[in-house]
């Protein structure tokens, strides 16, 4: 094998590690937590935001929380249905992913993966 091909192969690895459900990031994805439905109203979403916000900072220092809305136009929106949350470290993200994971939410267990910083930061919900 040349050392070409090592390098791709080392490249897609530290790709594949990036995506969820590879090694932690200080990034969660919650899925089974929130529905469209939802998150249209105001009110509600405030609600919304507000609990999840109270409930996960119980497993650390929550930096950034993420609850993509429907468009009021009803085209598609990346990530609606999902919650992320970004966490001060891999530490405390660690801790709450193992805190959520298959926690009931709405009847629904939760699912908690470890989501790419940098998609997440740059605004990508959609992975």
């Amino acid at each position: 094998m040349s050392a070409s091909s090592r390098g791709s192969i080392q490249v897609l690895l530290q790709r594949l590690m990036l995506q969820p459900g590879g090694s932690p990031t200080k990034v969660l994805c919650l899925t089974n937590v929130v529905s469209p439905d939802e998150l249209k109203d105001d009110e509600n979403y405030d609600d919304i935001t507000e609990d999840m916000r109270t409930e996960c900072a119980k497993f650390g220092n929550l930096v950034n929380l993420v609850i993509p809305r429907p468009r009021p136009d009803g085209e598609p929106t990346p990530g609606v249905g999902k919650v992320f949350l970004e966490y001060v470290d891999v530490e405390n993200s660690s801790r709450a992913q193992k805190g959520l994971s298959g926690r009931k939410f709405g009847g629904n267990p939760v699912v908690a993966v470890f989501y790419a910083e940098n998609k997440f930061l740059e605004g990508d919900y959609e992975g």
